[in-house]
């Protein structure tokens, strides 16, 4: 498997240009360490703050009043004359999927870790998604100059928890109040000062001579390796995601952040692309302007798109003309008027994109890695009903700039429904329609997402023949398929019998048609295939198969059955050692399944799985039990099947295909009107 910057370089000529983005896990420093660089860089003339809700890249309200980021901001400021895009993510767990719509368009990363508190759950998170990606990345610790930092503690983490090619490029100098910035480990004249560092460059010589023939024979040979070589080395490991470079810093001071520049031109690789090919791009972010409608944030990665071109829309088959191209800088931005390739920008007049809409040819256009899986569903609450209309439409647009909202407009019930990764997130939206559109709503208690799958292989079928004129008939083969493969289609059946102008309808609406099972949950690892179907020349109707798709879905997993499939987390909690044996009772409790504890240094840490259902009041319990002294980490470990005491459905949205009388008719009252 290549990693992102090899193909990048067999993508055309490097640009001078770098597409970096920040990580972390909240309150490790992303935002001013991206206030100190505008500063430092000369970009802005004073240092904005998170505490006082000035940051640059913290515009919205929520994010002030907090001193949280909430959406990813995009900013540009050059060093020693190279461009660098930086875009600043939330750090969050509720805002995974900012983060995961950035790391798509990013060539190099920076993953900031705080030096107290280290690695932390968001950080191993991000980190796993950056390997998966091949994204290099640099690993910047900061706050060295708090009470509690321990720069050897921080490293020892990051090799046991992130990756053994974590290799400090520097040394720091002091810790917490006498921390005085650090040792460049490869200069040997910084080195003469400093001779306790000496261990430390030469575990960083042995890392580099690891990464070069050349190198290595003569670090076996004991002979001492050439200071340029070994930095070339260690820039080509980078650049493969073999080594990861460490450095220190306290941003809150201005110390390290030069140094941290230098390392983001020196050991994170420029884009590649060419301006002469055909436009190829993705839509990662979208906002929207009072005046001006939606902006699309476009990465391009081939060609070039001017102010006035029409655009081709490869996801959605449209052309759109782009209005304006501007240069964002937070709340500030310039017209540009051109989009070359390798850059970012902001896009106005893509009036019909989403986000994740792939603009141009879909060449040299990477995947993306889904990191954010909403567990839990909640319902909106208004106070006056005049409001109905108006929250509605708010919804919608906050739909369209965050897609994992999926928004479910119960027309009839008048109700509106939002998937969403946790309470902040539900405090937030909260605060944005008072704020952003001046209106009040709440949220219901959350509930769990759940799914289904099919208990048994079994078969579907539908004639749909009647009231006239109609005709459709299909017969569907439902088979159970392995935890975590989704839904995999496929037809069998001869275009002769069934046209593939309808047999593409049918592969269209099966999808939509899983989205409510038996329990009137989402419906998932299984297949369909396809292995009868029927049309006739006189009586079908172009939109037979969308009514008789759905009912013969339904009619199989009737025949099959389904089962009930919950949401599981991965967790990793570390407690004081007294408190070990009354946490392992409430995990047992909690129907947790853990491995044996480990002890280190009188803490006890455990590791296992646990159901969301069980989780959702634990954090707090956990910090009444332990004192706030217990540490739990969790990540999203897939659905497995619940025991047979857990029975849970929900309401369903419209009249149920089962009740065939009933479907047709509300369908054709639909197609009618």
């Amino acid at each position: 498997m290549t990693t992102k910057a090899e193909d990048t370089i067999k993508a055309g000529t490097t640009i001078k240009l770098r597409n970096v983005g920040i990580f972390a896990h909240v309150d490790a420093g992303k935002t001013t360490t991206t206030e100190q660089m505008l500063y430092q860089s000369g970009h802005i003339r004073a240092l904005g703050s998170v505490d006082a809700g000035t940051a640059q890249t913290d515009w919205m309200d929520v994010e002030r009043e907090r001193g949280i980021s909430v959406r990813a901001a995009v900013t540009r400021f050059a060093w020693q004359d190279t461009p660098i895009n930086l875009v600043d993510t939330p750090g969050h767990v509720d805002f995974l999927s900012e983060v995961e719509r950035s790391l798509r368009v990013m060539d190099g990363a920076v993953l900031i870790v705080s030096a107290v508190e280290g690695v932390q759950a968001q950080t191993e998170i991000i980190w796993q998604a950056l390997r998966e990606l091949g994204i290099p990345t640099i690993i910047y610790v900061n706050k060295m100059d708090r009470i509690g930092a321990d720069a050897k503690r921080v490293l020892a983490e990051l090799h046991r928890l992130l990756s053994p090619g974590a290799v400090p490029i520097a040394a720091p100098i002091g810790a917490e109040a006498d921390f005085a910035g650090s040792v460049n480990l490869l200069d040997a004249s910084e080195m003469a000062g400093h001779p306790w560092a000496e261990p430390e460059r030469q575990r960083l010589l042995e890392a580099a001579a690891e990464q070069d023939e050349a190198l290595l024979e003569a670090y076996l040979d004991g002979q001492p390796l050439d200071e340029r070589a070994a930095a070339a080395a260690l820039v080509a490991g980078a650049h493969r995601g073999a080594l990861f470079p460490v450095l220190f810093g306290s941003s809150n001071r201005g110390i390290g952040v030069k140094e941290l520049m230098n390392a983001i031109l020196a050991y994170l690789p420029a884009p590649s692309g060419s301006e002469e090919a055909p436009a190829a791009g993705v839509v990662f972010k979208m906002e929207r302007d009072p005046v001006m409608g939606k902006i699309a944030y476009v990465r391009l990665y081939q060609g070039r798109i001017r102010n006035r071109d029409t655009v081709h829309n490869h996801t959605r088959d449209t052309q759109d003309k782009v209005t304006q191209i501007r240069r964002v800088h937070g709340q500030k931005s310039e017209d540009i008027g051109v989009l070359a390739a390798g850059d970012i920008a902001a896009v106005y007049g893509l009036s019909r994109a989403r986000i994740g809409d792939v603009l141009g040819s879909p060449e040299g256009v990477p995947g993306e890695k889904r990191l954010a899986v909403p567990l839990l569903t909640v319902q909106v609450q208004w106070g006056s009903e005049a409001d109905y209309p108006a929250v509605v439409a708010a919804f919608q647009e906050l739909a369209d700039e965050d897609p994992q909202l999926d928004l479910q407009w119960l027309q009839d019930e008048r109700e509106l429904h939002l998937k969403v990764m946790g309470p902040i997130q539900m405090e937030v939206l909260t605060s944005i329609l008072l704020t952003r559109f001046k209106l009040a709503v709440s949220f219901g208690a959350p509930s769990v997402i759940y799914k289904e799958t099919p208990a048994a292989a079994g078969e579907g079928f539908v004639a749909y023949l009647a009231p006239k004129p109609c005709w459709a008939i299909l017969r569907f083969v439902i088979e159970p398929g392995e935890r975590g493969s989704g839904l995999v289609y496929k037809s069998n059946v001869r275009n002769e019998r069934l046209l593939d102008s309808y047999q593409n309808e049918v592969a269209r609406r099966v999808p939509e048609a899983l989205q409510q099972g038996l329990r009137n949950w989402e419906v998932t690892d299984l297949s369909v295939t396809l292995v009868e179907g029927e049309h006739h020349v006189w009586h079908t109707h172009p939109l037979d198969f969308v009514i008789a798709t759905p009912m013969g879905i339904m009619n199989g997993l009737a025949n099959v059955g389904t089962k009930l499939l919950e949401p599981m987390l991965r967790f990793r909690l570390s407690v004081p050692e007294e408190y070990g044996g009354k946490l392992m009772n409430e995990l047992v409790v909690m129907r947790g399944e853990f491995e044996a504890p480990v002890l280190r240094q009188e803490r006890m840490e455990i590791e296992g799985l646990l159901p969301v259902a069980t989780t959702l009041d634990f954090p707090a319990r956990l910090g009444a039990m332990t004192k706030g002294r217990g540490a739990l980490t969790t990540f999203f470990a897939g659905y497995r099947e619940c025991p047979p005491n857990v029975d849970v459905s929900r309401v369903r949205r419209g009249v149920n295909p089962l009740d065939e009388a009933k479907y047709i008719l509300a369908m054709r009252n639909a197609l009618s009107g």
